[in-house]
């Protein structure tokens, strides 16, 4: 409504500061003789009011003349304290005046404080923030010291607070998430949202060693084999997470024979399901020596093979495969390993050789090369073992191709002279093992 009185609006800040301000102004006026003059013109004014000035029939300045006169004459007594009691120099004065300017800021926060601390509610509502002085000061009035027997029931009020809204630890969500896995009675909903906490939490590597201490990891094999879709596939995302670059995760997994089910998984139809089983083998098998001879006594290449070979499988998955392939062959020839029986499959070496020019894609022919070059590394000069290879030459020259025509498009252009790059270096080891295999076939005939 117009000219309607409006409230004064006041917040925390500017209230202390008020506060700190008008009381320094009862002290610092007392600095010289000619303050204290003109403050004889004065009433005490209100901690949050506005001041008031009383009219003395003189000016400011003909007061302040008088005051300074006044203390040239050296009249003692003239600066005295609130009490009467006088001072000794001005020195001493200005030492009490710090004094108590000190002890006023260590007294307002506390003042404040306790006001807020008593009155909870009264932060919350609209008063403190819309409210005028006058109000301030009668609800400062109603401040009453705490007890200490009011006091100890208060730290134990916030304790009990605290302790209801204490945030659980990773150890014990976890644990209430495997307890929901080992439940018959719990929902498809709630087990699909254990899962997901779980693959969340098992990310720092402490957890992940804790997880089969609290019991994780024989539920979540055990999901393996659900006769759901997503549990299946989260589990073993789960079990993929746990163990990535984790010795002790991975031998605690493959000890349990997780490795068996992983490799049945890696057949579904279902593209995700084999990507994440594949996901899980790959975790488990890194940088694993027992690891890798356990996936192949469970004949799990003949599995990469089937993704491989199997024309429905999407190039994302087939990328994977080839890029699990090369690590492994390269894993071997680290060890020392001069040959891979495992590796030497006939029709397995025939499904990487296909890779390089059946699917126009230079990501999945650049990682067919790659595995190619390793695999020939591990081959020996054996005239019978390059017949394996029988198909490469003609890939090889189809790829050649191929990369021709892409040098013409700005865009592919750099990309394309890195796998022809790649693609000159396979042919290169492929011949140089055609060689050796000359040189022993001759040193067999004599």
């Amino acid at each position: 409504m117009a000219g309607a009185k409006q409230p004064r609006r006041c917040n925390l800040p500017t209230l202390l500061a008020t506060i700190s301000a008008a009381a320094l102004l009862l002290f610092f006026p007392r600095f010289s003789p000619a303050a204290a003059a003109v403050e004889k013109g004065r009433n005490r004014s209100s901690l949050l009011g506005e001041p008031r000035q009383w009219a003395t029939g003189k000016d400011e300045a003909e007061i302040l003349a008088e005051a300074e006169a006044r203390a040239g004459g050296g009249g003692e007594g003239l600066l005295t304290r609130d009490d009467g009691r006088e001072f000794a120099s001005l020195d001493s004065m200005v030492q009490w005046a710090i004094g108590m300017g000190l002890r006023l800021c260590g007294f307002l926060p506390r003042l404040l404080g306790e006001f807020v601390y008593l009155n909870p509610k009264y932060l919350q509502s609209e008063s403190i923030w819309n409210s005028d002085p006058d109000k301030l000061r009668e609800k400062a009035a109603e401040l009453e010291w705490l007890s200490a027997e009011e006091l100890l029931k208060r730290q134990m009020e916030i304790k009990e607070l605290m302790e209801k809204l204490k945030v659980p630890s990773d150890a014990e969500l976890m644990k209430i998430a495997i307890a929901d896995l080992n439940n018959s009675s719990v929902s498809l909903e709630d087990c699909h949202r254990a899962l997901q906490e779980l693959l969340l939490l098992v990310e720092p590597i402490d957890n992940a060693n804790d997880l089969d201490k609290l019991g994780g990891l024989l539920p979540l094999i055990r999901e393996l084999s659900n006769a759901d879709e997503g549990i299946r596939t989260t589990s073993a995302w789960v079990l993929g997470k746990a163990s990535q670059n984790n010795v002790l995760v991975q031998n605690q997994i493959l000890g349990y024979g997780a490795l068996e089910r992983l490799v049945k998984m890696g057949y579904s139809s279902s593209s995700q399901e084999a990507a994440k089983a594949l996901y899980a083998i790959s975790s488990l098998i890194r940088d694993n020596e027992h690891g890798q001879e356990l996936f192949l006594s469970e004949n799990g290449y003949a599995m990469l093979q089937h993704i491989l070979s199997t024309t429905r499988t999407n190039v994302r998955l087939q990328k994977k495969v080839l890029s699990l392939l090369a690590y492994i062959a390269d894993f071997q020839l680290n060890t020392g390993k001069s040959q891979a029986p495992s590796l030497s499959n006939h029709l397995f070496i025939k499904s990487v050789v296909e890779m390089i020019s059946s699917v126009p894609d230079l990501d999945l022919q650049e990682k067919a090369l790659l595995a190619v070059r390793s695999l020939l590394q591990l081959t020996s000069a054996d005239a019978t073992d390059l017949q394996k290879f029988s198909g490469l030459d003609d890939s090889l020259n189809t790829l050649r191709v191929q990369l021709d025509e892409l040098t013409s498009h700005e865009e592919q252009r750099e990309y394309a002279l890195e796998v022809e790059i790649l693609r000159r270096e396979v042919h290169i080891v492929f011949q140089q093992k055609i060689n050796q295999a000359r040189v022993v076939a001759a040193s067999h005939e004599n």
